[in-house]
């Protein structure tokens, strides 16, 4: 038996051996395995819980004599649970999480064994450096590297089966400062955008003394049974199928949209929402997803730096989960041709200390004044680096799922509503008219006149839009499933910085050479929305009449990352980065070569699998049944029987036969194609050949033949489990 009809079998067996998962009140739960405020109120001195404080909210740093106070009340409330080792937990520019356990174990010079957790080795770590991606910034055998504490994020407890590790989130950094990874830049452009929106929001308010960019992430995510999965060398390799013919069903009833969740599938849910509240994520929603075997899940929101850190490591912990209940999480965008695949649509707002959400419109002319000014610069934002927005999302993975009838286009622009629509229009028609003290129709900008208190329900949604204004946030859709939104928060936080601090210049410019705050405000606004109109667009993002709308309007539509990721290194983004503190030059082009290398890596290993299924598992089950088929022709030719009786087989035997050589053909040929490629030494040339003349010119032709062969093929024959089987069976 194969292989494939092992794992039908195991998925169709008696579970009582899965996990058992209790219902538990889940504020009794939230944040027990998290040293927050409230845990660091008990285990602290005053000293240290003051310093401790002051760090997390006013951003100061903390004396090491203080933080050994701090790291022997963190051990102290660690051992309670169970703790025997740290770790300095950070996100590498590999995509994923890194950590290097060492334990509070240590001995004196004397031989005695203590426990032990210093200040020192809370605040910074060294694990080697050599291997994790720099794009250049070291050399391999320059290996040190340093991990330093964020405070802002606290620390937590990680259980592995019976094992307890405490986790210190960091930043990583090279030996000469360099960072290496998604935690810094995000806390540098977060700090510049709250600088920047602080100068703006006090034309209006001056005891506005923070903003705070927060972040709602919703995790789109495909669960399949593990022993398919394992059948699958393409899933279990590159996390999506290479090969595979649409079924019947597939998603055309819609019936599975918010449909009843699956019993096995729920008790994985409920398992991994325990997991996640125990470590203060602060899981809301789930729900069924389009697709059939697909599932989104969502948090409250919260601060951009903590969001970020607890999507990640719930992606971790979903993972680990999933095993308990014998399946598999798959984050990949686009694991399954013909259906759904799965993006992270990050809902991003920013928040003052003084309880005001800046994209919520006001009941008064000064709040709705002040809205509009945020509204209005965060589209001259989209607008200005539409295309360093576009590269923060792009991906091998994620090129799959752009432009398909399930996720927005690779052109960004920005939906808003008819409402606000209208408001944008009323101001822009009063292009050449000079505003004046009696002008209050335009000045008081009285909004909730126009626009109902309650915007989210009278905006209607758009689901092609990559970046849509949704009542009081704006949705970037385009971020892919598999991403650390860190980056492209990173580079959200830094283009609103970058037009926040342009916008209060030209006002405060305005208002030196004679005119009133109000009136200088307004014809910023006013200019802005001119300016950047091109961006916004309210219909079909999908229709080709966008497309062709769009570059018209002169919209860059970069289909590929190879040539989104120039975007990286423009002058334009040197200036960008550099002006606000985020990336030093040789830091932006090392990230470029970075995401260059991951991409040309993920393309070559997807090619060598689908060579490797196709000498493996496509054409030895092709031939056996090939074989068949000319057997039966040959013992009917034998027989003397008319040709006009086995013409059926006689065609089936070369639809097969064809399929197989265009098989063997297309895969030599892609293999020609990708030793030629391997020869390339210039990193962005080497992408856009393996995308152009690898991927673009032999995957979807390749996949056509071996889907073909799949539906001609005896069942029996078949070693890979199929769509029907992947989709459908748990």
């Amino acid at each position: 038996m194969s292989l494939r009809f092992e794992a039908i079998k195991h998925v169709s067996h008696d579970r009582t051996n899965e996990p058992e998962v209790k219902s538990q009140k889940i504020t009794a739960i939230f944040g027990e395995s998290v040293f927050n405020i409230k845990t660091a109120r008990e285990f602290l001195s005053d000293e240290a819980y003051k310093s401790l404080i002051n760090s997390i909210k006013g951003s100061k740093k903390i004396e090491r004599n203080v933080a050994g106070q701090i790291a022997t009340g963190i051990r102290a409330w660690a051992e309670t649970k169970g703790v025997t080792h740290f770790t300095h937990w950070f996100q590498p520019l590999t995509g994923s999480t890194a950590e290097k356990h060492d334990s509070f174990f240590t001995l004196k010079s004397d031989g005695t064994a203590i426990e032990e957790f210093d200040g020192a080795a809370l605040i910074q770590q060294e694990p080697d450096a050599s291997s994790f991606p720099s794009g250049g910034l070291r050399a391999t055998f320059e290996a040190r590297g340093y991990t330093a504490w964020d405070p802002s994020s606290p620390p937590f407890i990680i259980e592995i089966g019976n094992g307890k590790t405490l986790c210190v989130p960091t930043i990583f950094v090279s030996y000469t400062g360099e960072s290496l990874d998604y935690k810094a830049p995000l806390m540098k452009a977060t700090e510049a955008l709250n600088k920047a929106a602080v100068t703006v929001c006090n034309l209006f308010d001056k005891n506005v003394n923070k903003v705070t960019p927060t972040l709602g992430w919703e995790q789109e995510y495909f669960v399949i049974d593990e022993a398919l999965v394992n059948a699958r060398p393409d899933l279990v390799q590159c996390g999506r199928t290479v090969f595979g013919a649409a079924p019947a069903k597939g998603q055309q009833l819609e019936d599975h949209y918010f449909g009843s969740i699956p019993e096995r599938v729920y008790a994985f849910m409920r398992d991994y929402e325990n997991e996640s509240y125990k470590l203060g994520i602060p899981l809301r929603t789930r729900h069924n997803e389009v697709a059939p075997a697909q599932f989104e899940c969502a948090p409250i929101f919260e601060e951009v730096n903590i969001a970020v850190d607890h999507n990640i490591l719930l992606m971790d912990v979903m993972t680990r989960v999933a095993k308990r209940h014998h399946l598999v999480v798959l984050l990949h965008e686009k694991p399954f041709a013909g259906i759904n695949g799965s993006g992270k649509h990050n809902n991003w707002s920013l928040a003052t200390d003084t309880g005001v959400n800046l994209l919520a419109p006001g009941k008064t002319p000064k709040t709705n004044l002040m809205f509009l000014t945020f509204f209005v610069n965060t589209i001259k934002a989209v607008h200005d680096y539409a295309d360093i927005l576009r590269a923060s999302i792009a991906s091998a993975s994620n090129d799959f799922r752009l432009g398909a009838n399930e996720a927005p286009p690779a052109i960004i622009s920005v939906f808003v509503g008819e409402y606000l629509t209208k408001v944008l229009n009323d101001v822009e028609s009063r292009v050449g008219t000079k505003f004046d003290e009696q002008d209050e129709a335009i000045l008081k900008l009285d909004l909730h006149r126009s626009i109902p208190e309650l915007l989210m329900d009278n905006t209607d949604r758009n689901r092609t839009s990559p970046f849509a204004f949704t009542g009081n946030k704006f949705e970037f859709r385009a971020v892919g499933s598999t991403a650390n939104c860190g980056h492209p928060m990173t580079i959200l936080n830094t283009i609103v910085a970058d037009t926040l601090n342009k916008f209060a210049a030209e006002v405060e410019a305005l208002i030196e050479k004679g005119d009133k705050k109000e009136i200088a405000i307004m014809q910023v606004i006013q200019k802005y929305i001119v300016s950047s109109k091109k961006i916004l667009f309210e219909g079909d993002g999908y229709s080709e009449e966008w497309h062709k709308e769009a570059e018209k309007r002169g919209l860059p539509n970069l289909k590929t990352t190879p040539i989104a990721l120039d975007a990286m290194i423009t002058e334009k983004a040197k200036k960008l980065f550099k002006e606000n503190n985020i990336y030093s030059h040789s830091e932006l082009e090392a990230r470029y070569e970075i995401e260059l290398e991951k991409y040309i890596k993920k393309v070559q290993i997807e090619a060598r699998i689908m060579g490797d299924l196709a000498t493996n598992h496509i054409i030895p089950s092709a031939l056996k049944y090939q074989n068949e088929l000319l057997k039966n022709v040959s013992l009917l030719r034998e027989a003397a029987l008319p040709e006009k009786l086995y013409k059926g087989q006689l065609a089936l035997l070369k639809d097969v036969s064809t399929h197989i050589q265009q098989v063997y053909d297309n895969v030599d040929a892609m293999v020609e194609e990708r030793k030629v490629a391997n020869n390339i030494t210039n990193s962005r040339d080497k992408a856009i050949a393996y995308e152009a003349k690898v991927k673009a010119q032999y995957f979807d032709k390749i996949r056509y033949h071996v889907d073909k062969l799949e539906q001609l093929v005896d069942d029996e024959l078949w070693t890979l489990p199929k769509y029907r089987e992947l989709l459908f069976l748990r």
